[in-house]
C-alpha cells in the first residue's frame, strides 16, 4: 500500500533543490573565507579578527532580524545555541585563526576535514542520523582527496605541533557546534539561530577587545575590509544558508558537504591570488567533489525524505 507522502513530491523535490542550493552558497563562501582569513591574519591577531568579524556579523545578522521582525528564539532552541555559538562561532574562529598562524594551509585544511567525519559520528550517535553506505563511501573517498590536497600543498615545511593541535580543535569545535545546532533548528528559525549564536561567539570573544581596538589602529585597509568581508558573507550570510540546509537534511550529509572546501580553495588561490596548483592537487580536489556527489546522490529505494524537523517520525520499513 502506498504511503500518500511519496519522496516524490514536486514539494520535496523543491526543498531538497533549495536545500543543496543554500548549501552550495555556504561551501562556495566558506572557501572565499580561506583567501581572506590569510590575508587579514597577517595584520590582525587571531582573537582580534574572530571578533572584529563576530561583531560585523551580529550587526548585519541583527539589523536583518530588525527588518524582518525576527524576535528572539524560544526557550526550548537557546541549549543548542549557546552551544553552537561557544563551540563553532566563538572557540573554532580563534583556534583556527592561530592554528592557521603556526601550520601552512594545506596542513590546517587536511586536519580540519576530519569534521564532517567527527559530525557523523557524533550525529548517528546523538541525533540518530542514518549513515547509508553512499555518505560513507562518499566520505571516504572526500577525505582521500581532502589528504591529496594537503599533502600535495604542505611541501614548504614548517608544521608545529601547536598549529596541528589547534587546527585539531577546531576541527572538535566544528563538529560540537553542527550537532547542537541541529536540534535547535527544530524550534527555531535558521536566522534566529544563527544571529544567536554569533552573539554567543561574540560574547565569547569579548576579551580581546582592546587587540582588535589596537589592530584595527594599524592594520591596512585591505586587511580591514577583509575582516569585514569575512563578517557579512562567510559569516552572516554562510552560516544562515548552513542553518537554512541543515534544518533540512541531517548533519551528517551537510558535513559532507562541506569536503568540496579544499577543492573550491585550489580554484580560488588559483584565481585570486595566481597560485598554479600542481596535478596532484587538482586530483586531490577532484576526488573531494566526487566524494560529494557520491555522499549527496541517493538510491531509489534508500532516501531520506530531506524536510525541515517536525515531530518524530523515524519508522522504518523492516
Amino acid at each position: 500500500m502506498h504511503s500518500p507522502h511519496s519522496p516524490h513530491t514536486p514539494s520535496t523535490r523543491r526543498t531538497e533543490l533549495l536545500a543543496a542550493a543554500a548549501a552550495t552558497v555556504t561551501v562556495v563562501l566558506w572557501a572565499s573565507a580561506f583567501v581572506s582569513i590569510r590575508s587579514a591574519g597577517a595584520q590582525y591577531s587571531p582573537g582580534a579578527l574572530a571578533l572584529g568579524r563576530l561583531l560585523v556579523g551580529s550587526l548585519v545578522l541583527g539589523g536583518i532580524c530588525l527588518v524582518r521582525r525576527e524576535g528572539p528564539p524560544p526557550r526550548a532552541a537557546w541549549p543548542g545555541i549557546a552551544i553552537s555559538g561557544l563551540l563553532w562561532f566563538g572557540f573554532y574562529s580563534v583556534v583556527l585563526n592561530w592554528g592557521e598562524q603556526q601550520v601552512d594551509a594545506g596542513t590546517a585544511a587536511l586536519v580540519v576535514n576530519i569534521g564532517p567525519i567527527l559530525i557523523a559520528l557524533l550525529g548517528a550517535r546523538l541525533l540518530g542520523d542514518p549513515m547509508p553506505p553512499r555518505l560513507l563511501a562518499g566520505m571516504a573517498v572526500s577525505f582521500a582527496g581532502a589528504v591529496t590536497v594537503g599533502l600535495s600543498m604542505s611541501g614548504e615545511g614548517g608544521s608545529s605541533v601547536l598549529g596541528v593541535v589547534l587546527c585539531l580543535l577546531a576541527a572538535v569545535g566544528y563538529a560540537g557546534g553542527v550537532v547542537a545546532q541541529k536540534p535547535a533548528l527544530g524550534h527555531a528559525s535558521a536566522l534566529q539561530v544563527t544571529t544567536y549564536g554569533c552573539l554567543v561567539g561574540a560574547v565569547l570573544c569579548l576579551p580581546f577587545a582592546g587587540q582588535l581596538i589596537g589592530d584595527v589602529a594599524e592594520a591596512s585597509l585591505s586587511a580591514t575590509l577583509n575582516m569585514v568581508y569575512l563578517g557579512v558573507f562567510s559569516l552572516a550570510l554562510a552560516f544562515t544558508t548552513w542553518a537554512y540546509a541543515l534544518a533540512r537534511t541531517t548533519a551528517s550529509r551537510m558535513g559532507a558537504t562541506t569536503y568540496a572546501v579544499p577543492a573550491l580553495v585550489v580554484l580560488m588561490s588559483w584565481l585570486a591570488l595566481g597560485e598554479v596548483p600542481g596535478l596532484l592537487t587538482l586530483a586531490g580536489g577532484a576526488l573531494c567533489l566526487a566524494g560529494v556527489a557520491v555522499s549527496r546522490s541517493r538510491t531509489g529505494s534508500a532516501r531520506v525524505v530531506a524536510s525541515a524537523p517536525r515531530p518524530e517520525q523515524t519508522r522504518e520499513s523492516a
